[in-house]
């Protein structure tokens, strides 16, 4: 059956097309690879040997090289270079790979699950199906990835056609800190068929090197994406009021609630303790303690703070940060210097100018 074409595709057709296998080779002819080496020129005796101009000169190959890289065996391409360009991630060769290690962006976000959801995202929009999956292992192993291309079109029957078909095996490696992991593919299978026919391709180091670095490169970029995403979503995050609740329980000292993640009032805190007075001295975010002093400028601050005079005296002061029993949730404690708690009423009175800076929208600097 004579198929219907356009003139450009007629024109298209009657160009030979080149296969994956012939791009990678150089044009022209191969008539070096049988050249012989020519004789030196012959000097009679008595007459002087002229100077030989060395700038064409093939050198030596090193005791490395490969000397059956000539001619078709020859692979042509620039080699592909390994793109890290997601945040937090930079690139690591081995011997035998090249592997990205990617660093942890946001500590209440597990590395592996976050490696692990960014893969699967980048799979499904790839449409890509999973043969196999253990998250427990660190491993993820793709099914067959299927590429097809038109090499030779017949306007009477069939197309000739070449098929790619390959899998490959990501690795994934947490380091025991939980903040850092590595990200290593390997190729697992490939086929090429022309026509229908399986050709018989023998990959070399570099074929399965430059195959596992565009799909690395393919990997990577998704995750890129995905974590400028969640950078700009943090840092509106940042950017909200936090309402912090007064609790004042029958036994024991007074204290504030903050309604926020750990780390977003740590943040927060950062900012406000120097708003209300404090010059912040030292700090432990591991153990959440931020060490403060305070010096009474209360005519200053007073005209700042709608005239609410923080009732302390002048000295060393900590803040202390506990989770509240839930995510969402943060404890705020107050102590002296000597890390004892406060009374009710003097927790209360700060607790007037610390809710209402809390609770501010902030502006992205």
């Amino acid at each position: 059956m004579l198929k219907k074409v356009t003139p450009l595709f007629l024109v298209a057709a009657v160009a030979a097309c080149s296969s994956p296998l012939e791009r990678r080779q150089a044009n022209g002819g191969e008539d070096y690879v049988q050249a012989e080496q020519a004789p030196m020129l012959k000097i009679p005796e008595g007459l002087t040997a002229p100077p030989y101009n060395k700038e064409f000169e093939v050198p030596t190959l090193g005791p490395k090289a490969n000397s059956a890289l000539v001619g078709k065996n020859l692979d042509i391409r620039p080699p592909l270079q390994v793109l890290p360009m997601a945040e937090g991630t930079h690139v690591e060769e081995g011997s035998d790979n090249i592997k990205i290690v990617v660093e942890s962006i946001d500590n209440s976000v597990d590395l592996k699950q976050e490696i692990f959801t960014n893969l699967d995202g980048f799979f499904a929009k790839q449409g890509i199906s999973i043969r196999n999956r253990d998250f427990d292992k660190g491993t993820i192993e793709t099914d067959w990835i299927e590429n097809t291309e038109v090499l030779e079109s017949s306007l009477w029957g069939s197309d000739k056609e070449y098929l790619l078909r390959q899998r490959y095996r990501f690795d994934v490696e947490t380091r025991p800190h939980g903040r850092t992991a590595n990200i290593v593919i390997h190729l697992v299978e490939h086929q090429e068929f022309y026509d229908g026919k399986e050709q018989d391709v023998l990959l070399s180091s570099e074929d399965k090197q430059r195959y596992t670095i565009d799909m690395l490169n393919s990997s990577i970029a998704y995750m890129s994406v995905k974590r400028e995403q969640a950078i700009q979503a943090n840092r509106l995050k940042q950017t909200l009021g936090i309402n912090v609740d007064l609790v004042t329980p029958e036994e024991g000292a007074a204290y504030w609630s903050a309604k926020a993640p750990y780390k977003q009032v740590w943040e927060r805190l950062r900012i406000v303790l120097p708003e209300m007075g404090f010059e912040i001295a030292d700090m432990d975010s591991a153990k959440g303690l931020y060490f403060i002093k305070f010096t009474d400028n209360s005519g200053f601050w007073s005209s700042l703070w709608n005239d609410k005079q923080l009732a302390l005296k002048e000295g060393s002061y900590r803040i202390l940060l506990e989770d509240d029993g839930s995510p969402e949730e943060t404890k705020i404690l107050l102590r002296d210097g000597e890390d004892q708690p406060l009374s009710n009423d003097v927790v209360t009175n700060v607790y007037q100018s610390l809710s209402s800076l809390m609770k501010e929208e902030r502006k992205l600097r």
